[in-house]
């Protein structure tokens, strides 16, 4: 079995991905800001000593080195960068607003960047070497035809951007790095009218983690596997 860091499992696609990868046998350290305070991850930490929680801050650079000496000191085999933010809902286009901008681009994709290479030398210890980032269709320029969500759009276009270079730098060391999209998914974020659940949606997406190889590494990958245009 391997070990696994996910961060942002307080909820949703998050809390998921413990629950399906302790179900498989692995081994999981999971993140939130205070993993205390949330029930679910307690429970299953309580029915499961595979089961690590640590807290992590991804907006705050200092919780991130931390959380990464600690994760760290044992070998990772894979990570899934699944925390992010949305941003505000009225951040359009008359209302848009520097300081919420800066706080998407830090938590969607520079933390997400800082963190796995502060997690690097952790992960060549590993076996599995794969590194998952969960991007979304919206970071899609192609794809772009409805405009708004200035935001989160240029967020994960930015963080498409920085995974592909990523992946192209760590290919010789045998490295998976992939950005995903997790499909339009019944959480918080995506709504009650979303058109799949979190089980299928983090099925779909273990599935792309675990079996993908070199010629997938880097590329734009849906939860089904379809390839998303960039």
């Amino acid at each position: 079995m391997s070990r696994y860091v996910v961060t942002g499992t307080n909820r949703g696609i998050g809390l998921e991905f413990v629950r399906q990868l302790l179900a498989q046998g692995h081994d999981v350290v999971a993140t939130a800001r205070d993993p205390g305070n949330v029930p679910a991850l307690l429970e299953m930490q309580r029915a499961n000593s595979q089961l690590t929680l640590l807290p992590l801050d991804l907006s705050d650079e200092s919780s991130i080195h931390t959380f990464a000496g600690l994760a760290g000191a044992t070998p990772v085999d894979v990570l899934i960068n699944n925390a992010g933010i949305y941003g505000p809902r009225q951040a359009s286009l008359g209302q848009l607003r520097t300081a919420d901008w800066e706080q998407v681009m830090l938590v969607d994709l520079i933390a997400p960047m800082i963190l796995t290479q502060a997690l690097l030398p952790a992960l060549r210890q590993g076996k599995d070497k794969r590194i998952a980032f969960l991007s979304s269709m919206m970071g899609s320029i192609a794809d772009n035809s409805s405009g708004g969500s200035y935001l989160y759009r240029s967020a994960k276009a930015g963080l498409n951007q920085a995974v592909k270079s990523m992946a192209v730098d760590l290919a010789k060391e045998q490295f998976i790095v992939l950005p995903l999209h997790p499909g339009w998914v019944q959480t918080d974020m995506g709504g009650p009218n979303a058109m799949i659940d979190t089980h299928t949606s983090v099925t779909g997406l273990l599935q792309r983690i675990q079996t993908a190889g070199a010629a997938e590494s880097g590329k734009f990958l849906n939860y089904d596997g379809k390839i998303i245009a960039w």
